[in-house]
């Protein structure tokens, strides 16, 4: 039987995938590739992009599907063979892209290239590429001297195997703790809705009562509606304290706590620093910027406190709010960490005479889907359909759906999978990740002439549907869930309508990382929108669609405290540049100690002592956004900027086709071919302006 790893025919083959098959495949791709780009490098005296280029970006290719495949079962169907096998191959991996990043031959070569007149006939997709790769391989140690060359190669595989063990930690941390309550007098105000779901969980486990976890699903409903305070601080507790040495789920006083993430967090900082000095930066900032849309941190420090400028007095001002409403009516005279999701919902409740949980009612999935497909089908053109279950498409649970994208010709141009649901064996969060890249392949005989078909997979954490006497009530979305998912498909959308036929700036291959995250912002602001809402809202009970005089209410609500709100993804930002900036590992500060500091500069919130938000912010240690969590706030000028041409359009609809026409082909269409501020520029005819985004989260008015 075919290894299911190595076919590459068509989708992948995620229910013949057996743990036994991947060490083999990675080791047959290994050799493969390191087989191709010996005889390429070794073989062509005058490099082209047909001789030298086109093979290695073939073979490389294979290897890149099959270990995608595997990496994306390890962070949606977790088990510990499958962490095991995936963590022993993970140096081969790392090994193989440093050696590749530091091949001296492989660079004189592109350089040779570079400076060919080869290199003038090329398309502006391919001469982007070979720029990349240039920069790349400076990056990647290729410039060093030889006896430095295999200290950074050893650099680069501790950091590989420190960001896995990070994550493993985290996921085991947070899937440890659960609280068991036997009494419902404890859960008053609780949603009837997560109350069946922590009964249904409790069940599984053979138990009486209700089961709450520190899955989001089920922590956050506690956070936000629990009456019971002493039972929000015990949550909030175990939250704050996931992976870290005050972790008592996981050991005991007398113990070192194994899933405590800080001793690597110290390890990652202090090898990223000695990375950045080995390439002649001054710092890990400046290696990171270096494929972003910013360019120094500096710029990136004034960029963040000036909006922590703008933002603080809304800031304070919500929070001075919030505790005046808590004392008054809530009797909290002093607010902790674990009142403040509480006393603002009921505030929210208090003003605007709605809650996220009567909102909820009317995002049932089988009317959101629809009704934001039905958007970017008007918006771009495009059909998207569910495959029928005669197709035998195979997924990696029985939650996942497969969808179909076409043009308005009928032919397919995408297809994605879509994970709504949080499980034990996913990691936390929400994110998009590529299966296939469209490419053009060469000699293909195939109908679509050789272009290869893109595949995304779409993951969230939702709450799952219900059975309620013996009926399957569909999930159930709030809001904010429903942002997250037009957030996602963003990403998504990005992926799947590239028109790039070279892999590497297909797609969002080649976009500058602060950047990338201009398409998925851009989809939230529909979410406000009155039209769209129409399509997509049916209460569970009723039928009936969102009303009106609610949906008045929630955009009356829209930046209920997006002062505090938008201060606290600036002190995320901040602390990651700092860390990766002027910060010393080896020095006297520690990281809670540098993350006090900046609190005490921007934040109108301090957390308690026994916070460790540090241990589980794995978009640093353990998600790519390292010196880069930045480009959130970076990307959501861009996106507001660009979502104010569809508001400020002559038609009396946001869903403006000439507007989405042009969004698609001057920023979805063009991947990473060009720098994203032409891209922007081409689109908006002018460079970004950060008045929209101020306007939208009501900072300021223009």
């Amino acid at each position: 039987m075919t290894n299911p790893l190595l076919d590459f025919s068509g989708l992948p083959c995620f229910t013949d995938i057996k743990n036994e098959h991947i060490t083999p495949a990675i080791e047959k791709l290994l050799g493969d590739s390191r087989k191709v780009i010996s005889t390429t490098k070794c073989s062509v005296d005058t490099p082209t992009w047909q001789n030298f280029v086109q093979p290695m970006e073939n073979i490389n290719e294979y290897l890149a599907r099959s270990w995608g495949q595997i990496s994306h079962l390890n962070a949606v169907m977790n088990s510990p063979e499958l962490r095991e096998t995936y963590n022993a191959n993970l140096p081969k991996i790392t090994q193989f892209y440093a050696e590749l990043s530091q091949d001296q031959q492989l660079f004189e070569k592109f350089t040779k290239l570079r400076n060919s007149s080869e290199f003038d006939d090329l398309s502006t997709a391919r001469k982007k590429i070979i720029e990349n790769e240039l920069r790349n391989f400076r990056l990647g140690g290729a410039e060093l001297p030889t006896d430095k060359k295999a200290r950074f190669l050893k650099i680069q595989e501790e950091l590989s195997a420190l960001s896995s063990k990070f994550s493993d930690n985290l996921l085991d941390a947070t899937n440890k703790f659960s609280l068991l309550i036997d009494n419902i007098e404890e859960l008053a105000g609780i949603p009837e809705d997560v109350l069946q779901t922590a009964k249904q969980v409790a069940e599984k486990d053979d138990k009486s009562g209700w089961k709450f976890t520190l899955q989001m699903p089920s922590y956050l409903p506690v956070m936000q509606y629990a009456d019971n305070r002493a039972l929000r601080e015990k949550m909030y507790h175990a939250y704050a304290i996931r992976a870290s040495e005050l972790d008592r789920s996981v050991s005991t006083a007398d113990e070192t706590n194994e899933l405590d993430n800080m001793p690597l967090i110290n390890k990652i900082l202090a090898l990223r620093k000695e990375e950045a000095e080995m390439l002649g930066f001054n710092c890990y900032a400046e290696v990171s910027l270096a494929t972003k849309m910013a360019t120094k941190p500096h710029q990136v420090l004034d960029f963040l406190n000036d909006i922590a400028t703008k933002a603080r007095p809304h800031a304070e001002h919500d929070l001075q709010e919030l505790a005046q409403f808590a004392a008054s009516k809530l009797d909290l005279n002093k607010l902790e960490s674990w009142d403040l999701t509480y006393a603002s919902e009921k505030l929210r409740e208090d003003r605007y005479a709605f809650s996220d949980q009567e909102v909820k009612q009317y995002f049932p999935e089988t009317k959101v889907l629809p009704g934001m497909f039905k958007l970017v089908e008007n918006l771009y053109q495009i059909k998207i359909t569910q495959a029928k279950e005669s197709r035998n498409i195979q997924c990696w649970h029985t939650d996942v759906k497969f969808f179909d994208i076409q043009n308005s010709e009928g032919k397919l141009i995408g297809q994605f999978y879509l994970d709504l649901y949080a499980r034990e064996t996913k990691r936390g969060g929400a994110w998009m990740d590529d299966a296939i890249t469209r490419r053009r392949i060469e000699n293909s005989q195939s109908d679509d002439n050789g272009i290869q078909t893109p595949v995304a997979y779409l993951n969230c954490n939702f709450s799952a549907p219900v059975n309620i006497n013996g009926k399957i009530r569909p999930a159930l979305f709030t809001h904010n869930e429903v942002n997250v998912l037009f957030h996602e498909f963003g990403h998504g959308l990005h992926h799947l309508l590239t028109q790039v036929e070279d892999l590497g700036v297909s797609g969002i291959n080649g976009v500058e990382w602060d950047a990338v995250e201009l398409p998925s912002q851009f989809m939230e602001n529909f979410c406000w929108e009155w039209e769209v809402l129409t399509n997509m809202t049916q209460h569970i009970d009723s039928g009936a669609s969102l009303p009106r005089n609610l949906f008045d209410k929630m955009l009356a609500a829209k930046n209920f405290q997006s002062g505090l709100q938008m201060l606290r993804q600036i002190e995320f930002s901040l602390f990651d540049m700092h860390l990766h900036f002027d910060f010393d590992p080896k020095g006297s500060q520690t990281v809670l100690q540098q993350l006090d500091a900046i609190r005490k500069k921007v934040a109108v919130i301090k957390p308690p002592e026994y916070s460790r938000f540090p241990n589980s912010f794995a978009h640093i240690f353990a998600g790519g956004y390292a010196a880069g969590y930045y480009s959130y706030k970076w990307a959501e000028v861009l996106s507001a900027d660009a979502y104010s041409m569809f508001e400020e359009s002559d038609s009396d609809s946001v869903i403006n086709q000439e507007a989405g026409t042009c969004f698609r082909n001057e920023i979805l269409a063009v991947g990473g071919s060009r720098p994203a501020l032409e891209s922007f520029v081409a689109f908006r005819g002018r460079e970004p302006k950060i008045d929209a985004l101020l306007r939208h989260n009501g900072i300021a008015s223009t």
